[in-house]
């Protein structure tokens, strides 16, 4: 049966049928879901029953993956899956829950915001890869916006504004919306800002796009108040529902 991709989201999002994730995939597979991401930004697998093992080899035939590495306020001894995995729960190396006031846990409130994964990295992540073993009886959905067709229904005069700002990305900004300051000067300086383009072109598609996160602190060049009232406004504009999928 050939990979099938069917539109489900407002103006992106696919949902993806014919392929089984879990066995070794061919050359035309491969390229069919880049192509599949290309086009759609989001791609939906139901039922693939991975094991750790199968879901890293999947990740591992789309390209060389991002080591989960300094990301979180765990420490290496505290950590509970291998750095092949983003552990983004709120579970200690024991597999049971962080009090309500642990750092660990005040931290990874800020993974609620609006927010690019790892644009706080030099390097930002091609993608990101989310598989739900447990599901919550209620809420817990994940929530998508389409910055290319957030960028497309701009005027004219913002896009010129923006062509070719730059903005300051850390992880200290986005904890800092939710008031977590509580930072050790190990880990300022390990989380300390990487410069990206507010505005990027897809390398396949040659389509404009937003690159907006709650990580986003500074516009160099403008007045820091200035700059996160102009990214407050601008994200807000770019998360309206038309522009939204939510799984």
């Amino acid at each position: 049966m050939p990979l099938t991709i069917q539109q489900v989201g407002p103006c992106f999002v696919g949902d993806v049928g014919g392929i089984d994730l879990t066995a070794p995939l061919s050359a035309a597979d491969i390229a069919a879901i880049h192509a599949g991401m290309d086009k759609y930004a989001v791609l939906i697998f139901h039922e693939q029953n991975f094991t750790d093992e199968q879901q890293l080899a999947f990740t591992q035939s789309l390209g060389p993956i991002e080591l989960a590495i300094g990301t979180s306020l765990r420490q290496p001894e505290d950590y509970r899956l291998p750095t092949t995995f983003a552990d983004v729960s709120n579970l200690d190396r024991d597999n049971k829950p962080f009090a309500r006031d642990d750092r660990r846990r005040l931290f990874a409130i800020g993974n609620r915001l609006w927010h690019s994964d790892s644009s706080f990295k030099v390097l930002p992540a091609k993608y990101s890869l989310l598989h739900a073993r447990s599901i919550p009886s209620k809420g817990g959905n994940t929530e998508f916006a389409h910055m290319a067709a957030a960028y497309d229904a701009l005027d004219q005069e913002t896009r010129d504004l923006i062509e070719d700002l730059i903005c300051e990305h850390s992880q200290i900004f986005s904890r800092a919306k939710l008031g977590f300051i509580d930072f050790t000067p190990e880990e300022r300086e390990r989380l300390k800002p990487v410069r990206q383009r507010l505005v990027r072109t897809h390398p396949s598609t040659g389509r404009k796009s937003l690159y907006l996160s709650s990580h986003a602190g500074t516009i160099i060049g403008w007045p820091e108040p200035e700059a996160k009232a102009f990214l407050m406004d601008l994200t807000e504009a770019a998360t309206q529902r038309e522009f939204v999928y939510s799984h």
